[in-house]
């Protein structure tokens, strides 16, 4: 029987009493974001205005929301628990999620330049044609849709822990309810709208991340180091707590284990679809060098914000008891909310529910804006105009009619695989990000001699590579928190592909183009022309753009 991430004996963290006032509030919440992001749709169908809000985000504004992206709910509600239960290797994974950033930061110039804002019409930069588009959308939708179903996943649980019913069929219903209503809103929105939403949500969540931390810091009379000591103290492996190696996942695999998932953290957080969308939509290149750095500083508050929680957790609740709710530690939050205010019930309510509206608002807007970058793609790079034009349907219908089908299949696949653990989905998306569009995106910037198959050779050889990898893998089979954990066809010894994956893409894109075994012909016939050809006008190289980067020819086009 595989490990549920709730365990359906988990304790009632809320109490009969305060449910009611609790659930109330979270209701209330719920129906007052819903008729926000109504009111925030936009009434044109101009594709730029949908898309990337015509470009006119201001860059402070487009900083903060970029830095909403990152407040996810996967990474709230885990992240703390990581360290509460697992110490170092769970503040590790923090400081690789704040890093990357600044790796988006490097590139963030040259990606608004191009005026582009999918992976098909990026990709096509050094490879013109359908192919290039198409192999954008195939790794944007095999990112996206493992990403929706953790982010659902993460938000039902949530969901059924607040109202005191983890049972499984309870913890299906919260999925099923909250996915419903995550794909109203997706189906209205749109990036000015979101935008709004991220940037509303980076302030309330860092506040009550904020409130938290000091309540709890209040109960060890204001010293951090009282509050680390009692959460060495009250871990699993007080010994142990500061140092790596703790995590299942990393364990046994020494420094090279370790080495991939500082690859994958870092690299596939920065180029998830999502975030390169919102880069786009800067007004200008030194608008998106400054909404980038706006974000690296609010990102890197609330990880540092996120670490505290889980240390605070780990001395208020205690590691054992944070495990034995969940053994991933998703209920800490939760749980250190319930318990810094002992002697203050309506304290304790209030603080529980600013807990449960913030999960609320990050499974809502990370959602939404996932869903939407990979509607974005399918419509502009799966589904071309002339499609569209000879069934009669406009690209904003297009758009809605794919957000739609993309949060119906992830809600779908989320229920089906409700009973396993499918965390491992997460590393997944960001060992593709890594491996498949940060290599292209290197090369696409910085070689002229990038082209056509190169492309389609990194990006399909990448993500052939991070499958087969996953698969044999100790995520999927072997270990006693796999997917398959009475099945052992455990051959690659790593929990990410990174450090396998993200070398062989390039390796792959540089095969593709260069194309080392024609080069003795390829100087041949250079000589030739050379002695023949004189007088002609060079014949242009297939593998260079037609126009430079950041022209006005590259802007994008139906």
């Amino acid at each position: 029987m595989t490990t549920h991430l709730l365990s359906v004996g988990s304790p009632d963290l809320i109490g009969t009493a305060a449910r009611g006032a609790v659930i109330t509030a979270f209701l209330v919440f719920i129906g007052l974001c819903l008729l926000w992001v109504f009111t925030l749709a936009t009434q044109d169908d101009a594709p730029e205005r949908l898309y990337v809000a015509d470009r006119s985000l201001r860059p402070v504004f487009n900083g903060v929301a970029m830095a909403g992206e990152q407040i996810t709910v996967v990474i709230l509600v885990s992240l703390p628990g990581a360290i509460a239960i697992f110490g170092y290797d769970g503040v590790s994974t923090a400081v690789d999620s704040a890093l990357a950033l600044g790796v988006l930061l490097l590139l963030a110039s040259r990606i608004r330049a191009t005026r582009r804002y999918t992976l098909g019409e990026l990709f096509s930069l050094r490879a013109e044609g359908p192919g290039a588009r198409i192999a954008g959308a195939v790794v944007t939708l095999c990112i996206a849709v493992p990403l929706l179903m953790v982010q659902l996943r993460a938000g039902g649980i949530t969901a059924s822990l607040l109202i005191g019913m983890p049972s499984e069929r309870a913890q299906v219903v919260c999925t099923v309810l909250m996915g419903l209503l995550i794909t109203c809103f997706a189906g209205v929105a749109d990036l000015r709208g979101t935008s709004f939403m991220q940037a509303a949500k980076v302030p309330v969540a860092l506040a009550t991340l904020a409130a938290v931390t000091l309540l709890a810091l209040r109960l060890f009379d204001w010293s951090p180091g009282s509050l680390l000591s009692a959460a060495m103290d009250k871990s699993v492996s007080p010994d142990e707590y500061l140092s790596p190696g703790l995590w299942a996942n990393s364990a046994g695999f020494g420094p090279l284990g370790t080495l991939s998932d500082h690859i994958v953290v870092i690299l596939g957080t920065a180029m998830m679809p999502h975030l390169l969308l919102r880069v786009s939509a800067s007004r200008d290149v030194p608008g998106a060098r400054r909404s980038l750095s706006v974000a690296v500083g609010l990102t890197g508050l609330f990880y540092l914000l996120l670490v505290t929680t889980g240390f605070a957790a780990a001395a208020v609740v205690g590691s054992g008891r944070i495990g034995a709710v969940d053994a991933k530690g998703q209920g800490a939050p939760i749980l250190l909310a319930s318990e810094v205010l002992p002697h203050h019930p309506t304290g304790r309510v209030v603080l529980i529910t600013l807990v449960a509206c913030v999960a609320f608002l990050a499974v809502l807007t990370a959602v939404a804006s996932v869903t939407f970058a990979a509607a974005v793609s399918v419509t502009r790079d799966l589904i071309g105009q002339k499609d569209r034009t000879r069934h009669g349907i406009g690209e904003p219908t297009v758009l809605r009619l794919s957000v739609v089908a993309l949060c119906a299949v992830s809600l779908f696949l989320t229920t089906a695989v409700h009973r396993y653990p499918i965390e491992f989905l997460l590393a997944f998306s960001l060992s593709l990000a890594a491996s498949c569009v940060f290599p292209a995106l290197v090369y696409s910037f910085l070689w002229p001699g990038f082209d056509r198959r190169g492309l389609l050779w990194l990006v399909y050889g990448g993500l052939s590579l991070c499958i087969l990898l996953t698969l044999f893998s100790p995520a999927v089979s072997g270990t006693a928190y796999a997917l398959l954990p009475e099945e052992d066809f455990n051959l690659f010894p790593l929990h990410t592909p990174g450090l396998v994956s993200v070398p062989a893409a390039f390796l792959l894109g540089w095969l593709g183009s260069a194309r080392p075994w024609e080069r003795p012909a390829g100087t041949r016939r250079m000589a030739w022309g050379d002695a023949g050809d004189r007088g002609r006008a060079p014949i242009p190289d297939r593998g260079a753009p037609r126009t430079g980067i950041g022209s006005d020819r590259d802007g994008v086009t139906g």
